[in-house]
């Protein structure tokens, strides 16, 4: 993901799409919403969208599937859902939602997941409307070239966004297919709350994307919000210094957080993150590569 393997054509594509999901989450603030309203309207746009992985567009695992992992977290009492292993349900976003909000639990998985999904009145979908000929050519190159055990390149990565509302309160909301060539169902740390995913008022609301296994080990989310919230770290300093401790690991990714306080950012060690942001004084702006 660089200027030099992109299109012209393909950046202007993803700054589209990025600029509809931002927008949508943009129109839920100013018209009074709350932080979590705006990361779940901007997932599922990101969700439907096939230029990303997730929902629609998700990569296929290694026999040809597409399975789906979504978590959501609430700064203001630190509730969250997530669920794991999906493929039917149209947003994972929305259904990771529906288990903060109408079940006891936080984490649900597969089969249970999709039952709770029909019982929630969720859009469904045949596992059809997922698959995209990209993603299935991905696979197959993989497959051919016998690159390793799944896209160890990363180029295919997670969704999510992070706000903070007019109160203060902060969200934040991740989505995933997973890994090009995944198997034995391989959970990655999108749905891990406080791995990929982690909101509290008291520090930030954090989303991830990168290599997961390391993100996982590092606990990268909740991380960084106990560097703020007891360390005094500022955010982007904090941010900054996990992705350092996950890079000591050998894994990269990128990162991007809000704080109660209004101050938003991210940071990356890949050639590009995929990103927008917007505020209350007019900023808007879409971002790919590095310096931009």
């Amino acid at each position: 993901m660089t200027r030099e393997t992109m299109d012209a054509a393909a950046i202007i594509a993803h700054e589209a799409a990025l600029g509809v999901a931002l927008d949508a989450g943009r129109a839920v603030l100013e018209a009074g919403g709350n932080a979590l309203d705006a990361v779940c309207a901007a997932v599922a746009e990101l969700e439907d969208d096939p230029h990303f992985n997730a929902g629609r567009g998700a990569v296929f695992t290694y026999h040809g599937t597409n399975e789906l992992d979504a978590a959501v977290m609430d700064g203001r009492a630190r509730d969250a859902g997530a669920v794991c292993g999906v493929t039917h349900t149209r947003n994972p976003v929305m259904l990771a939602r529906a288990v903060m909000e109408q079940s006891p639990h936080v984490f649900l998985s597969g089969a249970g997941a999709e039952e709770f999904a029909r019982e929630q009145g969720a859009v469904m979908v045949d596992p059809d409307w997922f698959a995209t000929e990209e993603r299935w050519r991905q696979l197959q190159e993989l497959k051919a070239r016998k690159l390793g055990w799944f896209d160890a390149g990363l180029k295919y990565g997670t969704v999510g966004a992070v706000a903070v509302d007019a109160m203060g309160h902060v969200a934040a909301a991740t989505s995933t297919g997973g890994l090009t060539g995944k198997r034995w169902g391989r959970i990655g740390y999108s749905t891990l709350i406080g791995a990929g995913t982690y909101a509290d008022d008291r520090a930030a609301a954090i989303s991830c994307t990168g290599s997961g296994e390391q993100f996982m080990r590092v606990g990268a989310a909740h991380e960084i919000c106990a560097r703020i919230r007891l360390g005094g770290e500022q955010a982007q300093a904090a941010t900054e210094a996990v992705l350092a401790e996950i890079g000591a690991m050998e894994g990269v990714g990128g990162i991007i957080y809000a704080t109660p306080a209004g101050e938003t950012g991210f940071a990356f060690t890949t050639p590009g993150l995929f990103r927008g942001r917007a505020d209350s004084n007019g900023l808007r702006e879409v971002g790919i590569f590095g310096g931009t």
